[in-house]
Order: structure tokens, then C-alpha cells, then sequence
């Protein structure tokens, strides 16, 4: 914490509840415990967090597979929604009581989070605290990586594996809002169905269905022109097969290993692109640039109604364990998230 914190007014106790990791493990590991409320140093502002949402990097966090940055809080969270209680130095943007949400590199699971203010958005007008926290991590990755790295341009194919994640359901929105076709894959019809409502033109069920075989024959034999892949595995040989020419492959995430044996021909007589990104450890001036992007190009979708986050459950702040429970038993469907009192 900066020596330069703005002190906390007195309206703010000097404790607070926050979720702890007492040791790496299951969801049991996660408790609810005290923690003194942090100051905002430079550049920041205090949240008194009304809803966290819940992620795959926090179940990572837990296990002990994916530490905090130099610098961060220890307790879990990356994404919050409340309300503005105090103002660090050199912030200018907000003001004592306004509703925001904000990507933060830890803390979320807790009754107050410091925020950086320049990634910080406002709450838009017409969703929930719930809502408005299950949209920074979420909007962030796709914007970054289906639009900034995969180059998604309309009349374009995505396919997006992990449909009916957090990510999967927001890339859908996004990418049919921007005029691009997309396909999806999922692990049941049920699943698939909710994709389809979406907005999604093909969803497989990859229990059932070969999803490169499926890919091709929705595309005239062309292939998806972008890829966003969370599994990693067996599926980067799959992607390389289901791929255009010219396709670009965008890795966020390893489910299912970051090593496998593949043939690398495909790249080169296809022309790819692999390429990937983690969002956490970025340095602060290019998640800002990233914020500046989304206010100008999708927080305008939240407000014509072309994007909202699909929500599944909410769980009290003092349950994470039970919310790290439903997501890692895959049968959510949309954004978990805590609700903090």
C-alpha cells in the first residue's frame, strides 16, 4: 500500500469481512474472515462492493495455480460493482457516492476494494449492482482478445468454446452486435439451446458432435475466420483443423493443459495466427487503453439493449465456497457472482 493512501473518511470502519484462502485446495479452503479496510493510493478510489463476480482465475487463485501480482491483494476478486466511499490522490473522475463497476487485480471477494479509476466504468443505467459486476473481467477478455488481437471484423466467423461460460455468453453478444457469425461449443443440448437464444448461428455439442466437422460444414468447408479457446489440450490440434486461411487462434485459458503435440503444417499452409493473453499482470496504461475502448464502443450496446450479462446464480459473500462449488461442477449457465452486505 502507498504511503501517500488518502486516509479513510469516518463513515468507513477500519475493518471489513473479506474472504481469505487459508490454504491452497478446494472450495472449502475459501472462508470469510476479518481484514483491515484499504486506503486508496494514488490513482484509486474505494469501493464498498455491493456484488463480486465470480471467475476460472479465482478457482485457479485458490488452487494455488495463479497468484496474485506483485502488489495485489491476496484476497480473490476481479471484477465488483458499488458504490464510491472514498478518493485517493491525483483521482478526478469520480465523485463520493457514485455507482461503478471495475476490473481490479484482486480484493473483489470483500465487503470494500480499492480501484484503480482508470479502469473503472460507470454502472450502466438499467442493470443491477449483480449485473454490473459480471461485466468487467467478462467484457475486458472478449473485447481484448476476440477485437483487439483476433481482429474480428463482421461478416466473419468465431467460434467460441465454452459457450455458455461468462465469456462464452458475452462473446456471442458482442460479436453478433459488431455483425459477425457465431458458432459455439458446449457440453449439452440444453446448453446449446441457451446459445441459440443468444444470438448464436451453430452450437455442437462436443459430447456428441465432431465441432471441426461441424464448423466447416456451417461455413461452406471455410472454417471460422477467429477462435477464442479456453481448453487448450487436445482442442489447439482441433482448432488448427477448423480454422479459415488466414485464421487467428486466441488462447485464454488452459482447462485441459498447455501442452499437446501438434502438427504444425496446418499453420503454416493456412497461414495462422496462435496467439494469447493473460489480463491480471497487464501494466495499468494498457488495461486503461482497454477501458477507453469499451466505454466508447460496448457500453453503448449495454444501453441500446444489444448486450446483457446472462446471469445464473448469486450467492451471500460468506458462500463463495459454495458459488467455486457450481462453477467447477460446469453446470452454470451465464455469470455466477456474491453479493456482498
Amino acid at each position: 500500500m502507498s504511503t501517500t493512501s488518502a486516509p479513510l473518511p469516518a463513515s468507513v470502519p477500519a475493518t471489513m469481512t473479506a474472504i481469505t484462502i487459508g490454504a491452497f485446495g478446494g472450495p472449502e479452503v475459501l472462508t470469510p474472515g476479518e481484514r483491515p479496510t484499504p486506503a486508496p493510493g494514488p490513482g484509486e478510489i474505494l469501493v464498498k462492493v455491493e456484488a463480486a463476480g465470480v471467475n476460472r482465475p479465482d478457482v485457479m487463485q485458490r488452487k494455488g495455480l495463479y497468484p496474485p501480482p506483485p502488489g495485489a491483494s491476496d484476497v480473490p476478486g476481479l471484477e465488483i460493482a458499488g458504490t464510491v466511499v472514498a478518493l485517493g490522490p491525483q483521482t478526478s473522475r469520480y465523485k463520493l457516492g457514485d455507482k461503478v463497476c471495475a476490473l481490479v487485480a484482486g480484493g473483489g471477494y470483500a465487503q470494500y476494494c480499492t480501484a484503480q479509476e482508470a479502469i473503472t466504468l460507470p454502472v450502466p443505467e438499467g442493470l443491477s449492482m449483480a449485473e454490473a459486476a459480471a461485466l468487467p473481467e467478462t467484457v475486458f477478455t472478449v473485447w481484448n482478445n476476440i477485437f483487439e488481437r483476433g481482429h474480428l471484423a463482421a461478416g466473419e466467423w468465431l467460434l467460441v468454446h465454452g459457450g455458455t461460460s461468462g465469456i462464452g455468453t458475452t462473446a456471442i453478444q458482442m460479436a453478433k452486435a459488431f455483425g459477425a457469425h457465431v458458432a459455439v461449443t458446449a457440453g449439452s443440448d440444453d446448453k446449446c439451446a441457451a446459445c441459440i437464444r443468444l444470438g448464436a448461428d451453430l452450437a455442437v455439442n462436443y459430447r456428441e458432435k465432431d465441432f471441426v466437422a461441424e464448423v466447416k460444414s456451417a461455413t461452406g468447408g471455410k472454417g471460422a475466420n477467429v477462435i477464442l479457446d479456453m481448453i487448450g489440450g487436445p482442442y489447439i490440434q482441433k482448432n488448427y483443423e477448423a480454422a479459415a486461411v488466414d485464421g487467428r487462434i486466441v488462447q485464454i485459458a488452459f482447462q485441459k493443459g498447455a501442452k499437446a503435440e501438434v502438427d504444425f503444417m496446418r499453420v503454416m499452409m493456412k497461414r495462422l495466427v496462435h496467439t494469447g493473453s493473460t489480463l491480471r499482470a497487464r501494466p495499468l496504461a494498457e488495461k486503461a487503453a482497454l477501458a477507453e475502448g469499451i466505454m466508447q464502443k460496448v457500453w453503448p450496446l449495454i444501453s441500446e439493449g444489444r448486450l446483457r450479462p446472462v446471469m445464473d446464480q448469486s450467492f451471500p459473500l460468506a458462500e463463495a465456497a459454495r458459488a467455486h462449488e457450481r462453477m467447477e461442477a460446469s453446470t452454470h449457465i451465464g455469470k455466477i457472482v456474491l453479493t456482498v452486505s
